[in-house]
């Protein structure tokens, strides 16, 4: 694995703190990693939530149970994304959320308290630190309201247009993270219906697609 001052200075939180400040920071905040075994439970939805995860290798997942069992995948993050800092900010006490390795992954703990609180030493970079929290979790809610205008749509292809528009970010040809039992739980639509729609907007030249790699044709007037 990369050194891990290499990654973690990649990530917004880290925007603007010199290299030289960032082992310093990691014992500010009571820094530790864990590793995980694909498959294997990183938080339970339920447990306390005490600080921020960032994703040093491989990748992870974050989903949502119902009542009723049915799982919905609210997004997967791969290095150096980090998870949990919108429940630390808000104060959120237990986490509603489950976090879980899509693969073997290595994570970076954080405590929430120690990065919000002014340290003894009083660090310049402690209070940048502070200020990239507040951007990351602003560029955060403005991902779920995209996500959420996307389940707004009216039926399976609207939602995987407005996906495929919204993944692409004005390209052509993209690969998006999911398989389809994951795009499926992402859209909360069936997976049989999401893969015969698939089908039908490949058929009808709205798409072409092989596996997890896509391609929208032109838009009129767009060479």
């Amino acid at each position: 694995m990369k050194n891990i001052f290499e990654i973690i200075n990649k990530n917004l939180l880290w925007n603007g703190i010199a290299r030289g400040d960032s082992e310093k920071l990691l014992k500010c905040v009571g820094a530790r990693t864990a590793a995980y075994e694909k498959g294997e439970i990183i938080m339970m939805s339920g447990e306390p939530v005490s600080g921020i995860g960032l994703v040093l290798s491989g990748r992870v997942k974050i989903i949502k149970e119902d009542a009723n069992g049915d799982v919905m995948l609210l997004t997967e993050l791969a290095a150096p994304e980090i998870f949990g800092e919108a429940f630390a900010c808000a104060g959120v006490k237990f986490s509603p959320v489950t976090v879980c390795a899509s693969e073997d992954c290595e994570v970076l703990f954080m405590n929430y308290k120690k990065m919000t609180a002014s340290c003894a030493s009083a660090c310049g970079f402690h209070s940048r630190l502070i200020e990239n929290m507040l951007e990351v979790v602003a560029k955060k809610n403005l991902t779920l309201n995209q996500k959420i205008e996307i389940l707004s749509k009216r039926n399976i292809r609207e939602k995987l247009l407005a996906f495929f528009f919204a993944h692409g970010d004005g390209r052509r040809k993209f690969k998006i993270p999911y398989n389809r039992e994951e795009l499926a739980h992402y859209l909360c639509v069936d997976r049989s219906a999401l893969s015969r729609e698939l089908c039908k907007m490949r058929d009808e030249g709205i798409i072409s697609f092989r596996k997890n790699e896509f391609e929208l044709p032109p838009r009129p007037g767009v060479s």
